[in-house]
This record gives structure tokens, sequence and C-alpha cells, in this order.
């Protein structure tokens, strides 16, 4: 039979585990988002500079 200090080591690991993969996603989704922005950008300097040869 389970103790209740025995389950609160579970309790805690369960959350330890749910907070890293949450910090861990948001690291991801933050890269992601400068990826996108660096393309965007590369994207109206081409453009700004095929405005400038017409």
């Amino acid at each position: 039979m389970m103790t209740k200090k025995f389950h609160g080591k579970y309790t805690l690991v369960a959350i330890l585990i749910v907070a890293v993969t949450i910090l861990g996603g948001c690291n991801t989704v933050q890269g992601v988002g400068k990826d996108v922005e660096a393309v965007g950008e590369k994207t109206q300097e081409a453009a700004q500079k095929a405005s400038d040869k017409l």
C-alpha cells in the first residue's frame, strides 16, 4: 500500500517533469519565432531591392 509520503514523491516528480517540459517548449517556440522573423526580414530586403530596380 502506498503511503502519503510515497505518493507525495510521485506528485513532486510529476510536477517537475511537467515544468521542465513547459519551459523547454517555451525556449523552442522562441527560437522558431526568431527564425521566422529573420526570414521575414530577408524577404523584405529582397522585395525592397527588387522595387528599387524598377
